[in-house]
This record gives C-alpha cells, structure tokens and sequence, in this order.
C-alpha cells in the first residue's frame, strides 16, 4: 500500500544511499555516520523511522532476512523512490544554515571571562584538527568505496576540507586576537573598526 505524507531531506538522503545499493538498518547506520553526518546529521537521528515511512510511502521495500539465529530488515528503493528522489534533485536546494554551539559561546562571550573563550576557542580547534584528520583518512583509504561515485566524493570531501580548514585557521586567528583584549567587554586597543573595514575591503575586492 501506498501512503503520502511530507517529505524532508532526510527522506531523500535516505533515499540516495538506498540507490546506490540495499542497505540494512546496521548497514545503513554506519554509512550514515561515514558520509551524511558531515553535512547532514539529523540524517542520523531519524534513522531507525524514516526508512519505514518510505515503506509506507512505497518509495521503499523492507524484506526481513534470517541470518543464523539473527533476523535483518533490508531496504531497497523502488521505482517509485528513484522517480521521486529525481524529481527532487531538480528542486532549488534550501538555502545554507549552520548550527555551531561553539559560535553561540563566542557571540555571547562578553557575559564570562577571557579564559572562557579561549577555553572555547581552543576546543574548536582541536575539534577541526581532528575532522581534518579524519577526513584526510577518509580520502587515502583504499580500496576507494564505490568506485563508480569517486567523482562526488573527491569534491564533496574537498568542501568538508576546507571548511574545517578554515575553522581551524580562524580559531588559531581569534584566539591570538584575545589574548590582546583587556578583558570580554573591553578589547582595549584592539582595533575593531580596523578588521571590520578589512572584511568590507575584502568583499569589495572579489
């Protein structure tokens, strides 16, 4: 039986990995946190519903398999899922967002001490040294995983690379600019307007 209901972008992520290949919710756990968590982690959190709304919605098959003394769901796109995860490609992609506790601490820094943001400061770093590491893992591993889409995974990983590149050269950055302010609420001599024109000259200029 076929159902409707709304759609998200979870639906259609989840029915990208599903055109690639069948998946089991084991399966398609670990693909989730190996490739969507990194641009798209809510993925992640609707995992063990949403699969079965596209059963519902009969853009998806669920087949109980027995392994051993084990039994396994495996998932399969249908015709159906394949038509409508295409129309959806051609829609304009919603507009970019960011969630980033870590910039929450910095744009309300001024209610705690400087040690606080440097605290923060620090742990983004270390947090994008560490994404960095792990996605240039990611990109020496061989066999390379599903040949056939290296081509997508050369240029998304390249994003997700040079965005944790950034973050991490902006915290390296920030953090040394704080280490000059008199304190959270007063910067002292640190020229604010002087970086503010900087970043308008700068967009000026391209």
């Amino acid at each position: 039986m076929t159902t409707t209901g709304a759609r998200t972008t979870t639906s259609y992520a989840l029915l990208g990995l599903l055109a690639v290949r069948d998946w089991t919710t084991y399966e398609l756990a670990k693909q989730v946190k190996r490739s969507l968590n990194w641009f798209w982690p809510r993925a992640e959190r609707k995992l063990y519903d949403e699969p079965k709304r596209l059963v519902e919605q009969g853009l998806a098959t669920a087949t109980r398999e027995q392994t051993g003394r084990r039994g396994r769901t495996v998932y399969r796109i249908t015709p159906q899922g394949r038509a409508a995860l295409a129309e959806w490609l051609s829609e304009p992609p919603a507009p970019r967002s960011i969630e980033f506790e870590g910039m929450v601490k910095v744009f309300f820094a001024d209610a705690g001490s400087p040690d606080q943001l440097l605290a923060t400061l620090d742990r983004m770093e270390d947090e994008a040294a560490g994404r960095l590491a792990e996605l240039a893992a990611m990109a020496a591993t061989r066999p390379i995983p599903f040949p056939q889409r290296a081509h997508l995974s050369a240029i998304g990983l390249r994003l997700q690379y040079e965005q944790e590149k950034a973050v991490l050269r902006w915290a390296r950055w920030a953090r040394k600019q704080v280490t000059q302010w008199d304190s959270t609420t007063d910067p002292g001599p640190w020229d604010s307007i002087r970086h503010l024109d900087e970043l308008a000259g700068t967009q000026r200029r391209q």
